[in-house]
């Protein structure tokens, strides 16, 4: 059985994909995960944070640009991007702890960008993860049902 981390990193996956415009991969979005072995409430969670972070994508950004300080947001590297884009929607949408979303990151950091991403994605999303932020702006699918 997959672990949230590997489904993470799946959805990660998924996100690089989407911003490099292959806006059709929603449709294979459940074979791609089926591949890296993600079933069952991991692929459940999965697509929940791929479509949510899709739906809320033009916020997302937005939120992250924010808190970029000296930083070019069209400089940033697709897969940092990926990255930020999934940890900036858990923390604001599905509200899980930013202590844990900040370390499931800087953990995806080490394993898929740069030697520099770690510290770059800690400090980005511990900007985003503090108050006041605006969730209510945000959307889920499950609010659209």
């Amino acid at each position: 059985m997959a672990t949230r981390h590997q489904a993470r990193r799946a959805v990660v996956g998924l996100l690089y994909a989407y911003d490099l415009g292959n806006d059709g991969i929603e449709k294979f979005s459940e074979e791609i995960l089926e591949s890296d072995k993600i079933r069952n409430k991991q692929r459940e969670f999965s697509l929940r944070l791929f479509r949510g972070t899709v739906e809320n994508l033009e916020k997302i950004d937005e939120e992250i640009a924010k808190h970029l300080q000296s930083w070019d947001y069209s400089s940033i590297g697709k897969v940092e991007k990926a990255i930020l884009r999934l940890g900036t929607y858990e923390i604001l949408v599905e509200g899980t702890e930013r202590p844990i979303i900040i370390n499931e990151a800087v953990e995806l950091a080490k394993e898929l960008a740069d030697e520099k991403s770690p510290q770059f994605i800690n400090g980005v999303l511990d900007a985003v993860g503090k108050p006041p932020h605006r969730s209510e702006e945000f959307r889920t699918k499950s609010e659209e049902l």
